[in-house]
């Protein structure tokens, strides 16, 4: 009886996995040997050089890996660089946040977190629960819509302009009643957040639940995360708003200044 057959897909799944790890596995190389020529990075892997040439060449292409001007060597480029240092971001603005989080939930007796813009949506990087019984859900990690959270639409309203662009060019999903899809009226609404300093929703991206958000700046003053403030839409009253922001961007203000600005 022959074997279970493994479909074209299969394969192709199989074997897209198997670059991705060799792909991974010469930038280890390069990373422990400093420099290497595509002939050992091909021993290494165990594969033909022409395979490890391709691997190369891919990386190479995307910055991952530079090539050594009349060597044959290839070494790490600055892709590597641009990815260790957005994560040594998102590292040191949850670090240094954490307490400014702590802070703020006893304070505002709701749940904090900090989010950070990637791509087009707002992915959380750290969370503090409020100590009342009835809280949000853990966001950690988790990506949430710009255009439908608090976090969202003050990271869009600093945001470069083409990123705007492309997200009000294009329909915007409609997650509850509320949600703004309309790009003329989300457009004024990010305005107002530039102008006021701190951005707010009310039952836009889930039905009962309300936020405050504020911007975070790094030394040079740009808008690099947001500080934001959620519950239960009752005890989060939007008459309260200005009020929650006031104590919101008091914590942004100092944990934009743990990251170096003082503008």
């Amino acid at each position: 009886m022959s074997g279970p057959q493994v479909g074209n897909g299969e394969r192709s799944s199989v074997a897209a996995v198997q670059s991705v790890d060799r792909a991974l596995s010469v930038l280890e190389i390069l990373a422990a040997h400093g420099e290497a020529g595509v002939t050992e990075v091909a021993a290494e892997l165990g594969v033909h050089k022409s395979t490890a040439f391709r691997l190369v060449a891919v990386l190479e292409s995307r910055g991952f890996v530079e090539q050594l001007a009349d060597r044959g060597k290839y070494r790490l480029g600055f892709g590597v660089v641009r990815l260790a240092g957005a994560a040594a971001a998102q590292l040191d603005i949850a670090q240094e946040g954490r307490p400014i989080c702590e802070a703020l939930a006893a304070d505002l007796e709701e749940t904090v977190n900090i989010a950070i813009l990637d791509s087009d949506r707002a992915v959380n990087v750290s969370q503090v629960r409020g100590p009342a019984a009835l809280s949000t859900h853990n966001w950690v990690g988790q990506g949430t819509p710009l255009h439908a959270t608090s976090s969202g639409k003050v990271l869009l309203a600093h945001a470069p302009e083409a990123v705007r662009k492309a997200l009000l060019s294009r329909e915007m999903p409609r997650y509850t009643p509320s949600t703004i899809t309309d790009p003329e009226l989300l457009q004024q609404h990010l305005d107002g957040i530039v102008e006021r300093g701190w951005g707010s929703t009310v039952e836009e991206y889930e039905v009962g639940l309300s936020a405050v958000a504020a911007p975070v700046r790094d030394a040079d003053g740009s808008v690099i995360a947001a500080l934001s403030v959620s519950g239960p839409s009752f005890r989060m009253d939007a008459e309260d708003f200005p009020k929650i922001a006031r104590r919101l961007l008091a914590g942004a203000d100092e944990l934009s200044r743990r990251l170096g600005f003082f503008g």
